[in-house]
């Protein structure tokens, strides 16, 4: 590591020091090695530097990253004092550090929104089955958005407990609006398809209505015949006006839009 690197991050006022951040961040993701050693060095000893500085590195903790930051990530995921354990869980999460996951699973009583929002999405990269039982509770957190992180990692997660769970809360709506479940559902794809297709057939227009969402976010011709029969001939309509027939037209602008990029990345 250049000596100059290092010193870049004590030296000067923090805006000055921030600008190098910014500055070596950019090298490191050009490859830079020394830039990226600079930045291992900052997490590796957090106290000795700002906490604007390490948070907005964590922010890009996947441009320098590695095995070697095990230790201090985990340290900084459990220092209350130092106070950014949000950022340490970005950190965790970039290097696929799963001995995280109890200190993750803990900090889902953390009194800041960012610490428990950062815990569950690190729980749902780190894709550790044991973790459903802790994030199924999250599905019914008083924040939307806590509940569409938890919705989103249960999908990532996969499994039969995962699937449970979410369609557990498609079944028993304990919410209006329930997208995050169906954006979810669809990660099940194939095998959630005929589920949903029965969910289509139901007498609860609420459950037609996000069985239709849920249908085209899988991308999967095998619900087209549903999604078209939806739109034409469904009036039904749900508890917050909307209409099932629009859902299912929008589904199927959705499935169409992901089978396109699909077709252009394999390309």
């Amino acid at each position: 590591m250049n000596p100059a690197d290092a010193r870049s991050l004590h030296d000067g006022d923090l805006e000055t020091r921030e600008e190098n951040l910014r500055l070596l961040l950019a090298r490191a993701g050009e490859g830079d090695a020394s830039a990226a050693e600079a930045l291992r060095a900052l997490v590796r000893d957090y106290p000795d530097y700002h906490r604007s500085l390490y948070s907005r590195a964590l922010n890009r903790a996947s441009v320098f990253g590695d095995d070697s930051l095990r230790e201090p990530l985990l340290a900084a995921l459990a220092d209350t004092r130092y106070n950014c354990q949000a950022w340490a869980a970005m950190g965790c999460a970039a290097i696929g550090a799963r001995e995280a996951v109890p200190g993750l699973i803990a900090m889902l009583d953390h009194p800041q929104d960012m610490a428990r929002e950062q815990a569950v999405i690190a729980l749902g990269v780190l894709g550790d089955a044991s973790t459903v039982p802790a994030l199924v509770p999250v599905l019914h957190d008083v924040s939307a958005g806590m509940r569409d992180r938890a919705a989103e990692a249960l999908g990532t997660i996969g499994g039969d407990d995962a699937l449970a769970a979410l369609w557990d809360e498609f079944e028993n709506r304990r919410y209006y609006r329930i997208g995050h479940i169906a954006s979810a559902l669809a990660t099940f794809t194939p095998d959630i398809i005929p589920r949903l297709c029965a969910a289509a057939e139901s007498k609860d227009a609420d459950q037609r209505y996000w069985a239709a969402v849920a249908l085209g976010s899988t991308g999967d011709d095998r619900a087209v015949p549903t999604l078209e029969r939806l739109m034409a001939h469904d009036r039904g309509s749900t508890v917050f006006d909307g209409m099932v027939s629009v859902a299912a037209k929008k589904g199927l602008r959705t499935l169409r839009r992901i089978q396109a990029a699909i077709a252009a990345r394999e390309s």
